[in-house]
């Protein structure tokens, strides 16, 4: 009979042990979040269309190419393409711009883009994400990339940093000038996407994936050679930061960021362990961005950390040997036709009192012989094994086997003292 629930196109599926990689992971990084101050916050897949139309941009190819909408009966829906939108949001709608200064929040996402799926690059992808809200001044800058670099340094995750700084509104606006008349003898030439982003978004083309366009791109003019004073100052400052907590980085004048709401610092850090889909981590400040949600003019900045990529970087670095936990005691229930069904009894009593005290116990489910049972036993790894039979509900004594050591040692059939001598 053919398989009807099939895994699709774009998605994968995280067994175990790799959800325990996955697991670790997680945990790390939100414990290296709330050492800078971030708390966690959770928002919903999907938003209205014109959220992300308006925010990320729509010369993007995030909003010209790879969003997944629905018509529902009152309004378009996106399922999220990135977090940065929806966190946002939630800040404004929520209050949190009345509280203290700068509000740090991190987050873990699924999130969902319609595009060529290869390695590390899924339609289902997931994000740790963390924005910084009310700061404006370099040291914050600063701050959030030695945050990403603590992470990935923390992982074993080894990366280079690129930044690069996009400007103010003004700085653009002059640049595309320059821009577009560099690019309009070629023009003609552009892929069709480019072509539309001329007039718009000129900056847009120079993130283009296509070859040729990167070919005809390749000597463009540079966006950091025509920064305002002001963008200067502060590019140059967070610079110095950053040389200040020996943070190596690379100024990289072709990171623009795919997304619109981005200005001023830019950054990536790239990993050379994944092959071509290498940026395990990119970001920027969005000054603008709460504005232009209908929030008060606001500066923020954040970072998002693809997870699969960061997995594939762990695995690359042979740093995915975390396992699931064992058992802590297998309990083996003997039951004969003379004592009925009381071992089993037994054994789940003696279960509960073990899981409550925060230990991982299991027994017999499947009706399965003695010798079955202690294949099991192994099978998931149990660190000590109790029986329960005839003898043991007589004498209401116990034995207790370490199945590495073999060691045993006998203790009261009590919930209390098992836990002791475990």
């Amino acid at each position: 009979m053919e398989l009807v629930a099939t895994r699709n196109k774009g998605a994968e599926d995280i067994l175990p042990p790799d959800t325990y990689v996955w697991q670790n992971t997680e945990r790390f990084m939100a414990r290296i979040a709330e050492s800078y101050g971030f708390d966690e916050i959770r928002f919903p897949t999907f938003e209205k269309t014109e959220l992300f139309v308006r925010s990320v941009g729509e010369t993007t190819d995030v909003v010209q190419k790879e969003m997944w909408t629905v018509k529902g009966r009152e309004s378009t829906y996106t399922l999220r393409p990135e977090g940065t939108a929806g966190a946002i949001r939630a800040v404004i709608q929520n209050g949190l711009l009345n509280e203290a200064m700068p509000r740090k929040i991190y987050y873990q996402i699924s999130a969902f883009r319609h595009e060529n799926v290869q390695k590390g690059r899924l339609w289902e992808f997931h994000q740790f994400g963390a924005e910084l809200v009310g700061a404006a001044a370099p040291q914050a800058d600063a701050q959030m990339i030695s945050m990403a670099n603590d992470i990935l340094s923390g992982l074993g995750i080894g990366t280079e940093l690129h930044i690069n700084s996009v400007g103010c509104r003004e700085c653009r606006r002059k640049y595309y000038e320059v821009l577009r008349e560099f690019l309009l003898p070629v023009k003609d030439k552009l892929c069709d996407t480019c072509r539309s982003r001329f007039d718009k978004n000129p900056m847009r083309i120079l993130d283009c994936k296509s070859e040729v366009c990167r070919e005809l791109t390749a000597n463009a003019p540079v966006i950091t050679d025509h920064l305002c004073e002001d963008c200067a100052k502060h590019f140059a400052q967070v610079g110095e930061l950053l040389d200040e907590a020996g943070i190596v980085y690379k100024v990289d004048p072709k990171i623009v960021r795919g997304l619109d709401y981005y200005s001023r610092t830019v950054f990536e850090f790239i990993s050379s362990d994944i092959g071509a889909q290498g940026t395990v981590c990119g970001g920027g400040r969005y000054d603008g961005l709460i504005e232009e949600m209908g929030g008060p003019a606001t500066p923020a900045l954040g970072f998002a950390m693809g997870m699969e990529r960061l997995i594939l970087a762990l695995k690359a670095k042979g740093g995915t040997d975390a396992k699931a936990k064992g058992c802590d005691l297998y309990i083996l229930a003997a039951d004969s036709e003379r004592t009925g069904n009381s071992a089993l009894k037994t054994a789940a009593s003696v279960a509960a009192a073990l899981r409550k005290s925060g230990k991982t116990a299991e027994y017999d489910l499947c009706s399965r012989s003695f010798k079955a049972q202690m294949k099991y036993a192994n099978k998931i790894n149990a660190a000590k094994l109790l029986v329960i039979g005839e003898s043991e509900l007589e004498t209401g004594e116990c034995v207790i086997k370490d199945m590495v050591s073999h060691e045993q040692r006998q203790c009261r059939l009590d919930g209390e003292e098992i836990l002791r001598t475990i």
